[in-house]
């Protein structure tokens, strides 16, 4: 699948929770075998320890041109020298976002199962759209995104689409010809090598 020349590109959010200590040598590791295009921190946990996965996660990534992107807190961004920030909450604050950013900085936003969201968040500058999640679920309210949703955005609109939630190898086939990127954490991270379960993903 990532031989094909419009294959999706690999995006991945950090471990929730993981310490430094632990996530370093990890994630050094999956960046070497992987080509990773971004890489997502979550926005739980307090500002300092936000920061200190911030600054590790942004020394491994960028020494191997790998973008980083937080969620939602855009000042952490901004003084952690992050690439931008992933808004879990669709278009709302993405215009204030791009103001404090700039046009440079990578502004995601995830807009769940609605087209409708997305639209508003393409239309406010978004640099890409996050639709999930596509594998059934009982976290949330437990709905989809269908592919049917992502077929008629990757004909219609020209903003990067983002496939991600409760993942499988099949899902991953079924959705790469309609998503410009397939995220991946939980997946991977649950398992007692990661390395391995990425690779049995990531074919």
């Amino acid at each position: 699948m990532t031989e094909e020349t419009n294959a999706p590109q690999l995006y991945l959010t950090t471990p929730l929770g993981a310490s430094a200590e632990t996530l370093g040598p990890l994630l050094a590791d999956v960046l070497d075998r992987f080509p990773v295009a971004c890489l997502r921190i979550p926005g739980n946990g307090t500002e300092e320890d936000l920061g200190r996965i911030a600054d590790l996660v942004r020394e491994i990534a960028h020494a191997r041109d790998v973008a980083v992107v937080i969620e939602d807190h855009v000042q952490l961004a901004l003084r952690h020298g992050l690439d931008g920030v992933h808004l879990t909450k669709g278009a709302r604050k993405l215009r204030d976002a791009r103001k404090d950013l700039g046009a440079d900085a990578i502004i995601g936003a995830f807009c769940g199962n609605s087209r409708h969201e997305g639209i508003n968040a393409a239309e406010a500058g978004a640099d890409y759209v996050s639709f999930g999640p596509v594998g059934k679920t009982a976290l949330g309210q437990g709905e989809t995104a269908e592919i049917d949703l992502f077929s008629w955005w990757s004909e219609m609109i020209e903003v990067p689409v983002v496939a991600e939630g409760a993942l499988t190898p099949e899902l991953i086939e079924a959705f790469s010809p309609v998503s410009d990127f397939i995220a991946l954490g939980p997946e991977i991270w649950s398992a007692e090598d990661p390395v391995a379960a990425l690779a049995a993903l990531w074919r």
